[in-house]
C-alpha cells in the first residue's frame, strides 16, 4: 500500500517514536511540581520547548504548546484580535485559508467583526497588492498560510509581511504544510503549525506570539503555557513533537529535491497519458511533495475508491467526495476544475518505484471511471436557438459530460443552455470552457436550478 496523502497527516517519524516511549518512562509527572519527578518533567518541557523554538527561529518564551494546530489558530487568533480591539473590528484573511483559520473568521463575523477575503489567482496565490489593498484603519490583523495545504503553491509570506508591518498590523501565519521543510521568512507576528503534518504524534500544536504583540488570550486559563492552552500539558508527545521537528528538518534539504523531482515527474506524465486533466497550483513555488490534479467526466469520490483498490492512498477535492456536495473553497477561489480531483501528497522517503506505478497505474484507472460512469444520453431540446440540456439531479460530473456530448451538434456561435442544481457545476462548466475553448457567457436564475449559458467557440 502506498500512501501518498502526507498533506493531511504525514506517517510517524521513527524519532517521534522513540522519544514518545522514552519521555512516556520519564514525562509523566507534573513539570510544575518542585519534587525530583516534576523537575525531570520540567527539564523534558523546557529542552522541547527550546528545540522547537529554534526550528521555528522564535525565542522559547515566545512559544506554546497547545492540543492541536486547530486550536493554536482560533486561539491565536482571537487572541490577537482581542489584543487589538481598541485598534477596529476589521480582519483579513486569503480565500484559500485553512478551514480553521475561516471558521474563526466566520466567528468573528457573527459577533459583530468585519472580513476582507483576499482573492487568489489561478495558481493559487495571493498578491501582496491585494493584502495592502484590504488595509483599513480599523484593521486588527491580518492571517496568511505559508503554503496551501491543498495545491501546495507557496505564498508570499515575506511581502505580505512587510504590508502588514508597514501598516502597524500584525501577521498570523499558518505554517502547518511548510514548518517541517524550513522556516518561514519575514516579520510574521504570530505563527502557528501542526506537529502531525511533519511527523511528530497528533495532538500537538504550537502558537508562537512575538514579544510585542498585543495579544490577550481569551476564555478560561490558567498558568499553563503562558495562559495560552491551558490544562496538564501532554508532554510525551510534546517532546517527540520537537525531536521528530528537529529531525525533519536536518533531512530535509536533501529530502526535498527528491520529491520535486517526483512531483514535477507527476505534473508532467499526468496529462500526457490521461486526456482532459488540468494540473492545479504553481509550478515552481510549491512545496516540494504536493501535486494537484482534475480529471474532466470523473466521478471524484469513484476515482479515489479505485485507487484505494489498486493500493494508493490519495485524497480530493471534489465535491463529490464530501458530504455537503460543495467543491472545496481552495479550488473554487482559484476557479479551476474541481471534479475528479487527485491530491498527492508524497510523504518523505516516498519510493520512486511507487510513484512509477501510480503513473502507469492511473490512465487505466481513469478510463475505466469514465466507462463505468457512462454518460447518460442528455435530454436536450431547442429552445429559441439554444440547445437546453437538462442536467437536473444529476451530480457531477455528469452536467459537464452531457455538456460535452451535445456542444458538437450546435453550429459555431449557437449556445447550450445547462439546467443543473449541483453546486460544483457553478464552477466546473467554466472551467470545462476555458479547458475546451468554448466561450462561458455566465449564468442565470431558472424555474429550477441554475441555468448555465456556454457559446461554441470553435
Amino acid at each position: 500500500m502506498s500512501y501518498f496523502d502526507a498533506a493531511s497527516a504525514a506517517p510517524l517519524h521513527p524519532v517521534a517514536r522513540q522519544a514518545l516511549l522514552a519521555a512516556l518512562d520519564d514525562g509523566w509527572a507534573d513539570p510544575s511540581r518542585l519534587y525530583r519527578e516534576g523537575r525531570k518533567a520540567r527539564m523534558l518541557l523546557d529542552a522541547a520547548r527550546e528545540a522547537a523554538a529554534e526550528a521555528v527561529g522564535c525565542r522559547a518564551d515566545e512559544l506554546s504548546f497547545t492540543p492541536s494546530g486547530t486550536r493554536a489558530v482560533h486561539t491565536g487568533i482571537a487572541g490577537a484580535l482581542a489584543g487589538r480591539r481598541r485598534t477596529g473590528r476589521h480582519l483579513i484573511v486569503s480565500a484559500v485559508e485553512h478551514s480553521s483559520v475561516l471558521h474563526s473568521a466566520e466567528v468573528f463575523e457573527a459577533e459583530g467583526g468585519q472580513v476582507t477575503r483576499v482573492p487568489v489567482s489561478r495558481q493559487g496565490a495571493v498578491d501582496a497588492g491585494s493584502y495592502e489593498a484590504a488595509m483599513r484603519p480599523d484593521t486588527a490583523l491580518a492571517c496568511l498560510q505559508s503554503a496551501n495545504h491543498e495545491v501546495g503553491t507557496v505564498q508570499p509570506v515575506a511581502a505580505v509581511a512587510e504590508v502588514c508591518r508597514a501598516a502597524g498590523v500584525p501577521l498570523l501565519v499558518d505554517a502547518a504544510q511548510s514548518l517541517g521543510w524550513g522556516r518561514v521568512e519575514g516579520d510574521w507576528s504570530v505563527l502557528t503549525a501542526s506537529a502531525h503534518k511533519w511527523g511528530g504524534p497528533s495532538g500537538v500544536g504550537l502558537l508562537v506570539v512575538r514579544k510585542g504583540v498585543r495579544f490577550a488570550a481569551q476564555g478560561a486559563s490558567d498558568e499553563r503555557e503562558s495562559g495560552r492552552a491551558p490544562g496538564f500539558e501532554n508532554l510525551p508527545a510534546i517532546v517527540a513533537a520537537a525531536a521528530s521537528l528537529r529531525a525533519v528538518r536536518a533531512e530535509a534539504e536533501q529530502e526535498a529535491v527528491r520529491l520535486r523531482e517526483l512531483t514535477a515527474r507527476i505534473r508532467a506524465r499526468v496529462p500526457e497519458s490521461v486526456p482532459d486533466v488540468e494540473v492545479v497550483g504553481d509550478a515552481e513555488l510549491r512545496l516540494p511533495g504536493i501535486v494537484t490534479f482534475s480529471c474532466l467526466y470523473v466521478d471524484g469520490e469513484t476515482l479515489l475508491h479505485e485507487l484505494d483498490r489498486e493500493g494508493f492512498s490519495v485524497s480530493s477535492g471534489s465535491s463529490c467526495t464530501s458530504s455537503t456536495l460543495t467543491p472545496s473553497h481552495v479550488l473554487k477561489a482559484m476557479g479551476v476544475l474541481s471534479e475528479g480531483n487527485v491530491r498527492v501528497s508524497l510523504p518523505a522517503g516516498a519510493a520512486e518505484a511507487e510513484v512509477e506505478r501510480f503513473l502507469a497505474v492511473l490512465p487505466g484507472v481513469v478510463a475505466g471511471v469514465r466507462e463505468k460512469l457512462g454518460a447518460p444520453a442528455p435530454v436536450a431540446a431547442v429552445h429559441e436557438d439554444v440547445l437546453v440540456v437538462d442536467a437536473l439531479g444529476k451530480r457531477c460530473p455528469i452536467p459537464v459530460i452531457e455538456l460535452a456530448k451535445v456542444i458538437g451538434t450546435v453550429p459555431v456561435g449557437g449556445r447550450v443552455r445547462v439546467l443543473s442544481d449541483d453546486e460544483a457545476a457553478r464552477l466546473d462548466i467554466p472551467a470545462w470552457c476555458e479547458m475546451r475553448g468554448q466561450e462561458y457567457e455566465g449564468e442565470e436564475k431558472a424555474e429550477k436550478g441554475t441555468a448555465y449559458l456556454v457559446r461554441r467557440a470553435t
